[in-house]
């Protein structure tokens, strides 16, 4: 069966190239979009995680009130982590950022800086509220928002925006895919077809002589079959490929912020998922077209 699939495809071989080819560029553009699904959900994961709120302290304020204040936050169900950080402490951050032109540093005393608070969210849509509460208390200065480009004043508009970005890609992500899932489907239900059709009197010959219905069908399957896998693995290689041409230029562009897995190990890891799981659907996807072109085309 398997040789008989294999001389049906060499016998046709620019038919079996467009599914091919019909099929690579539906699982390239899947592996594209579940990478850019994954890396707009761990941008997003980790503006909720990180410290995103600093509450710089006036120089004038108490270690009770600043005491008083970190236990509030510490106590607030909707900060997950609240950190005290001291004059020293903001002079050794601020000399490891300018690192690279140590004159910005030379003669910079601890005193220029304040000393702050700086506590994560659970979710950003906390944020604006706590921002409002922590800027009326009298030991706070001045509060900054970290993705807000230093304004709280934008962060309904960073949250706005972030969660918009998220939903049009896995919205119109999944409207592309499934337009080209559906796509692959009916150039492979076409080929198939077209195949029947050719061999038709092949397949009365062989019913006379006394083929199983199965002994017919199954050259048909594994023919969707390898049109599908190949296409997901040459799909998967062009993505894989362009994942890792992306991924030194993306991951210096979003410095700290992990936008894709910054170990080999784990985008592998990731990429052998995705790889996996296309398998699965291109199986389902080949399988499924073979068997609806031999009951629309194959009478027996």
């Amino acid at each position: 069966m398997i040789n008989t699939a294999a001389k049906h495809i060499r016998r046709a071989p620019y038919q079996a190239l467009t599914a091919v080819l019909i099929m690579t560029l539906t699982f390239f553009v899947a592996t594209l979009l579940i990478v850019l699904a994954y890396s707009t959900s761990t941008l997003l994961k980790h503006y909720e995680t990180s410290p995103q709120v600093i509450a710089y302290l006036k120089s004038n304020a108490t270690t009770e009130q600043i005491t008083t204040l970190q236990r509030s936050l510490e106590s607030d169900t909707r900060v997950k982590k609240v950190s005290f950080v001291t004059r020293e402490q903001a002079m050794e951050i601020y000399k490891q950022a300018t690192a690279g032109n140590p004159l910005l540093s030379q003669y910079i005393s601890p005193n220029v800086f304040p000393a702050s608070l700086e506590f994560s969210i659970k979710n950003l849509n906390f944020a604006q509220g706590l921002i409002d509460e922590v800027t009326k208390e009298l030991a706070i200065d001045e509060v900054a928002f970290t993705a807000s480009l230093g304004s709280s004043q934008n962060l309904p508009k960073v949250v706005e925006r972030l969660t918009r970005i998220s939903n049009y890609i896995r919205i119109g992500g999944a409207a592309s895919l499934s337009f080209l899932l559906l796509s692959s489907l009916l150039v492979l239900l076409v080929i198939i077809g077209m195949r029947i059709s050719s061999r038709r009197d092949e397949i009365e010959i062989l019913q006379l002589i006394g083929a199983t219905p199965g002994f017919i069908r199954w050259p048909f399957i594994l023919e969707g079959l390898f049109y599908s896998t190949a296409g997901a693995l040459l799909g998967w290689i062009l993505g894989f490929l362009a994942v890792l041409y992306a991924s030194p230029a993306l991951s210096s562009f979003f410095a700290d912020i992990p936008f894709l897995p910054t170990d080999v190990p784990a985008l592998l890891a990731l990429l052998g998922i995705i790889l996996g799981g296309e398998l699965l659907l291109a199986i389902f996807l080949g399988a499924i077209g073979s068997l609806v072109a031999m009951k629309r085309y194959l009478k027996i």
